[in-house]
């Protein structure tokens, strides 16, 4: 393939704005609202992001939420936001809704030790999830070549593509720290039968 037929599928991730009163718990599912009070946030983005793009975000509400109000401010309808739900948070089952604290003495010291791979009771591990969002995107960008994506979505997925770009174990993409309301930026370059994978820059 000639450098002209080479495509980019630039992919704008940002995690959703922040959910009051859930410090230091597991989110998970759980469908809690964005704190979307404080607007500087938000705002700062604006200048930040493509004026053409596809915007996609997650059925959570705190996802949503924000990709509603963001879209907004960028001039962009409700109506053209697509809901992704192979882009949703990692399910902690039984741990959603409880703090790390508790969890970690029950899981002793593979919790911290090697946390892309334990499994919640009734969840799924986080190395079960990079599978699933990497599908996505691989099948995404193969549909919008050459286009700006941009995803409001959660820590978990974000650390989850970044794994699928810098080929990383479950355990090194969680070493990622992902505020919310911060971008972090992948291009997905489709080269003939391969697929290369670009960085410029994360949590900014």
């Amino acid at each position: 393939m000639t450098a002209l037929e080479t495509s980019v599928t630039a992919w704008w991730w940002i995690r959703h704005a922040p959910v009051q009163g859930h410090e230091g718990v597991y989110l998970g599912r759980l469908n809690s609202p964005a704190n979307l009070t404080h607007r500087e946030g938000l705002e700062r983005l604006v200048p930040l992001l493509p004026a053409e793009a596809v915007w996609m975000t997650t059925p959570l509400a705190r996802a949503h939420q924000t990709a509603d109000a963001l879209a907004a401010a960028c001039g962009v309808p409700r109506t053209a936001v697509i809901v992704e739900t192979a882009l949703i948070e990692q399910d902690f089952g039984q741990w959603q809704g409880r703090d790390y604290d508790s969890v970690y003495a029950e899981t002793g010291p593979e919790g911290w030790e090697s946390p892309g791979t334990i499994r919640p009771p009734g969840g799924e591990s986080f190395a079960d999830m990079m599978p699933r969002v990497a599908h996505c995107v691989a099948a995404r960008s193969a549909r919008l070549p050459g286009r700006s994506v941009i995803a409001i979505a959660h820590a978990g997925t974000i650390r989850a593509a970044l794994a699928q770009a810098l080929d990383l174990t479950p355990d090194q993409a969680l070493r990622f720290q992902i505020d919310p309301l911060r971008i972090t930026r992948i291009d997905c370059i489709a080269d003939g039968d391969h697929t290369l994978w670009r960085l410029p820059f994360v949590n900014r």
